[in-house]
């Protein structure tokens, strides 16, 4: 059993606990004359193309988003709707107490870091500012790049940048977005994240028919490189 280079972790619902949309999205929409419903509608049907880029800018897609449910806004709304929506998103994320704790000891264990995400234009604007940021080697995101898991391309991009093979990669996700049997295809080891508030997650695609290794929190991953570093040395010798 090798040890491991690198773990990879999933950000919404891994990094931080479960997430659903709160009030500031209806404001956004109701500010650019939509109704709510209808906007969550769109956003909900459209996730994975939104992800991908598909729309443009994020000023682009907040536009196609609003006159998909019947608004007609004006270039002034959208230019102050684009910051709303990543305050909307920062406000509806949360990390886990454990997160820059896990971190923190994952690279002291001298392992580096990544996050791949499945996101839209928000999350690259705030992520920067968040506690876990300076203690991740990379960040892929999926809107970037123009591919969602579990295309192999965006996993590759996270093995390219730290310069590790996919062989010495733990994966840790929630499972959307099928992340972890692709992962599994392209050579990790994932690690499905099964915390008790992701019963209440906002996920789309989720990963219903893995059978593999499962954690409740990111201290049990420490535990896991730790055990598997044991396992190794005790090969090696």
């Amino acid at each position: 059993m090798s040890a491991y280079r690198a773990v990879v972790f999933d950000f919404f619902g891994t990094l931080t606990r479960a997430v659903q949309r709160g009030p500031q999205h209806a404001e956004i929409a109701r500010s650019l004359g939509a109704d709510p419903d209808a906007v969550r509608g769109v956003l909900d049907r459209t996730f994975r193309a939104r992800a991908r880029g598909r729309y443009g800018s994020a000023e682009a897609t907040l536009r196609w988003v609003i006159e998909q449910a019947g608004g007609r806004p004006q270039p002034s709304q959208l230019r102050a709707g684009v910051p709303a929506r990543v305050n909307a998103l920062r406000a509806d994320t949360r990390l886990r107490a454990d997160a820059v704790s896990a971190l923190t000891a994952i690279r002291r264990r001298g392992l580096a870091t990544a996050v791949v995400s499945d996101c839209t234009h928000e999350l690259p604007a705030f992520l920067p500012s968040l506690p876990v940021a300076p203690l991740l080697d990379a960040t892929i995101y999926s809107v970037h790049l123009g591919v969602c898991k579990p295309d192999p391309t965006i996993y590759l991009a996270a093995c390219d940048e730290l310069d590790v093979h996919p062989s010495e990669c733990l994966y840790i996700g929630d499972g959307g977005s099928n992340e972890l049997t692709g992962a599994a295809a392209i050579g990790m080891t994932p690690v499905r994240l099964a915390a008790p508030d992701l019963a209440h997650h906002l996920v789309f695609d989720a990963d219903t028919n893995f059978a593999g290794r499962t954690v409740r929190s990111l201290t049990e991953v420490v535990g896991l490189i730790d055990h598997t570093q044991l396992h190794h040395e005790v090969a090696s010798h």
